[in-house]
């Protein structure tokens, strides 16, 4: 891994995407078929096949990404969950995802970068409600994911709220979130790791991109570009 010249920004960063970076599979389907087998209404796995058939108009273009999971969701967990409910649900999974579903070598490049001195953050087109309980077991500082809808009580209802955490969508959303925590740009030195091509916007943006586990069009993409391509699927 590259070193830092003395004189590089005071702050450093490492963002990661989650789904088949971290993770050996995407967490949002499983989530829900987890979440639904242990709730009190198993009889939601009935719906499944409908389910399939949402996923496949999202491949057909016939619907948007957010309006696949808000429709997933919808069948999956219901209306709505209560704080006490989601916390129950996340926690489970997360509990789940910590005993096999994280690469061996995601975990030592977090460690790695966190020994480095790298703020760790997890940025995901995942919903941030349950990715945060992973992203603690991990150790991440800070997560930056999709948002849900809420009502005034707080409780968890489908839907997005705001954009969906994903292409250029995601870069705009990293940046807001330095804009918060008062983080400029020319005063931070970013690493990004993530395993898709959508991401190409906060490669570009990064200035140490790392496609992981890269495949087909990112691999392309990578080769062209000299970014490093990390394989932390062996």
């Amino acid at each position: 891994m590259t070193e830092l010249p003395s004189a590089s920004p005071s702050i450093r960063l490492a963002i990661y995407d989650m789904d088949k970076t971290i993770t050996h599979a995407p967490t949002w389907t499983p989530f829900l078929l987890h979440t639904a087998k242990k709730s009190g209404a198993p009889w939601r796995l009935a719906l499944v096949p409908f389910a399939g058939v949402a996923a496949l108009g999202y491949v057909g273009k016939l619907i948007s990404r957010g309006r696949l999971k808000y429709l997933m969701q919808r069948m999956m967990l219901g209306k709505r969950m209560t704080p006490a409910e989601e916390r129950r649900a996340a926690e489970a999974f997360a509990d789940r995802v910590m005993r096999d579903g994280v690469f061996t070598s995601a975990r030592a490049q977090i460690e790695a970068d966190r020994a480095a001195g790298y703020r760790l953050v997890m940025a995901t087109a995942s919903y941030r409600f349950y990715v945060e309980a992973i992203a603690r077991r991990l150790g991440f500082d800070a997560v930056i994911g999709t948002e849900s809808v809420r009502d005034r009580d707080g409780v968890l209802l489908a839907g997005i709220e705001g954009e969906n955490c994903y292409g250029p969508a995601k870069l705009r959303m990293i940046q807001s979130w330095m804009d918060r925590e008062g983080i400029p740009r020319d005063g931070a030195h970013v690493r990004f790791y993530s395993d898709h091509v959508s991401d190409a916007p906060t490669f570009e943006w990064a200035d140490e991109p790392f496609a992981v586990n890269a495949h087909g069009p990112l691999r392309l993409l990578a080769k062209a570009k000299g970014w490093p391509m990390p394989d932390w699927e062996r």
